[in-house]
């Protein structure tokens, strides 16, 4: 699919919103699926942005679509807020509300206080949607509210509404978790081999202190047989290859976390 050039928002003469998404889409109960994307970020889309609004701690994007298939004056409006935190240190962006305006006069409301990011940052996330399979970022505000009749999802969403100096994101906060399937599954993994390693070390104990056992026991000399001396090699030479896998899944893990952070924290460039 098309990745079109952010959506560039100015008030009072000064660029102050930059907003991205691979796909907007919305769907109103049972009706199909409309795709809002091309009418969002089209060179030639008709979306009007009046009504849209930047302070130093409030901001406003106002979609206005029109008439769109059987929606009346349809609309989508994202609130934005800007906060200090002295526990932080620094202002962090959220994003409070998205409210979808339709036929007029009904409106249905989104609570997304999972969305934010620290105000330097712009904000990037892969899915924002009401759905469950998208973790749910935008959660109806109440369910006599409108928005449980409503399925809303930007893919590849990206927004910036404060401290924007240029056309570009800056460095984007990601909202992905750090404990991903595969990062859970290399943890598992480890504890595993952590277990079996513990009980390798247990065993080359007990050996040690059954041969110090013998010693004392008597003065007599009994030749270790060929068989038990065998044995004891086999046991000692896997006891090493458990080692040495630990050692080497622990490496591998180490470089998929800090792999995952460099990416978490590296520029998305449009």
């Amino acid at each position: 699919m098309l990745l079109y050039s952010p959506l560039s928002v100015s008030y009072n003469g000064k660029t102050c919103i930059l907003f991205r998404a691979r796909k907007l889409a919305i769907r109103y109960r049972n009706h199909s699926l409309v795709d809002l994307t091309e009418r969002t970020f089209s060179p030639d889309a008709p979306v009007d942005t009046k009504g849209s609004f930047c302070s130093k701690d409030k901001a406003i994007l106002n979609l206005r679509f029109g008439d769109v298939e059987d929606l009346r004056g349809l609309s989508i409006r994202l609130q934005m807020s800007n906060t200090f935190y002295e526990s932080a240190g620094q202002n962090w962006f959220t994003l409070d509300n998205v409210y979808i305006h339709y036929n007029w006069t009904y409106e249905a409301t989104f609570n997304a206080t999972d969305v934010y990011a620290p105000s330097t940052n712009s904000y990037h996330c892969q899915h924002v949607s009401s759905l469950q399979k998208y973790d749910t970022l935008l959660v109806p505000s109440a369910n006599t509210d409108h928005a449980a009749h409503w399925h809303i999802t930007f893919t590849d969403f990206q927004i910036q509404a404060f401290n924007v100096h240029s056309s570009k994101f800056v460095a984007a906060s990601d909202c992905a978790t750090f404990f991903t399937p595969a990062i859970l599954m290399g943890l598992i993994t480890s504890l595993i081999l952590l277990l079996v390693l513990a009980y390798a070390l247990h065993m080359v104990v007990h050996l040690k202190h059954i041969d110090r056992y013998e010693e004392h026991k008597t003065t007599v000399y009994f030749p270790r047989s060929t068989e038990a001396e065998t044995h004891y090699r086999y046991r000692m030479k896997n006891i090493k290859k458990v080692i040495a896998t630990f050692y080497l899944t622990i490496l591998t893990l180490y470089l998929v976390i800090s792999r995952k952070k460099k990416s978490q924290n590296c520029e998305i460039k449009i």
